[in-house]
């Protein structure tokens, strides 16, 4: 007599779905390569070396001697490598070690001519943005007529050339009798900017109007509401514009050329002509004038870094709903 074995099921344990789900876990796959993928990323190489290349090039200039820039101009790395030309900038070079590196001998209160730079560009971004912030608010928010007409005209101030306004501004201040004055350098600018007026209304269509009606209804005049409600609530698009703005007049070169000569006032992009001057020895101080270079750009690259992300996320803001 034979016996059949009936086979029992058997149940799975509860580590066997696990292990049976890690082994079937699939391993991600590498990008295949495309030509148009490889072509993104020739051009996204090439527009970073044409970017940072310059800045390379006034690092290699400035840690260079005069003298052997004349004898090898084309070389990549610093030739004769030395730090006498911060040294001449930051004033810690004698006019005989200057000479002796081809520089011009003349010196440069760096100090006072940061300074100056500060002054200028502080007062200008305050009043540019502080005015900006008023008109923007009367745009958006006051009712009266002819408002969309006076708009419009603020906004073709945006296709004027700026050089176009430099003559009549410049006859302005000095009629004024504000030539060499931090005054005349800031006010032909202070108290309108076409495009940050224009961005700061756009931000403040977008904001809800339900917290400043609830203040009007409570009493609150218009200019309370404007200081203690709106400009809180413009705070992202008023630090971008301060930024920029600063930047800007940092860097501004022609016009307080036009209206000052007087060292009291230059910022410090006006001082770096002291080392175009040519010595009796060699060609200009071009090592001289791109440390110059380097440490007047020093604090708006720091100033950059710090807040570059909030630039970026400013310039897509959108409204408070």
């Amino acid at each position: 007599m034979t016996t059949t074995a009936t086979p029992i099921p058997v149940t799975p344990t509860p580590a066997e779905p696990a292990a049976t789900a890690t082994a079937t876990v699939r391993r991600p796959s590498r990008r295949r390569f495309s030509v148009g993928r490889a072509a993104a990323w020739t051009y996204i190489v090439i527009v970073l070396i044409v970017t940072i290349f310059p800045f390379y090039w006034i690092l290699r200039t400035a840690l260079s001697n005069n003298y052997a820039l004349i004898t090898d101009p084309a070389s990549l790395v610093p030739t004769g490598f030395t730090l006498g030309a911060f040294q001449r900038v930051l004033g810690l070079a004698t006019p005989e070690q200057a000479i002796a590196e081809g520089g011009s001998g003349a010196s440069i209160e760096i100090g006072h001519f940061l300074l100056n730079s500060v002054i200028y560009a502080t007062l200008s971004t305050v009043f540019i943005v502080f005015f900006s912030a008023l008109a923007a608010y009367a745009f958006a928010r006051l009712r009266w007529r002819g408002r969309e007409l006076m708009f419009s005209l603020f906004l073709t101030a945006l296709m004027v050339p700026g050089i176009l306004t430099l003559l009549p501004n410049f006859v302005l201040v000095k009629e004024l009798g504000l030539l060499n004055t931090f005054a005349g350098m800031i006010l032909p600018t202070a108290l309108f900017s076409a495009f940050n007026i224009f961005f700061l209304r756009q931000f403040m269509l977008g904001l809800s109007t339900e917290t400043e009606e609830a203040a009007l209804i409570d009493g609150a005049g218009r200019i309370r509401v404007f200081f203690r409600i709106t400009l809180p609530m413009s705070s992202g698009p008023i630090i971008t514009l301060s930024i920029l703005g600063f930047i800007t007049a940092w860097n501004d070169y022609f016009w307080p050329l036009l209206v000052t000569s007087d060292d009291s006032v230059q910022p410090l992009t006006l001082a770096l002509a002291v080392f175009k001057q040519s010595s009796p020895q060699s060609a200009p101080d071009w090592a001289g004038l791109m440390a110059a270079t380097l440490v007047a750009a020093l604090p708006m690259l720091v100033l950059f870094i710090v807040f570059g992300k909030r630039i970026v996320n400013s310039i897509g803001f959108t409204g408070i709903k």
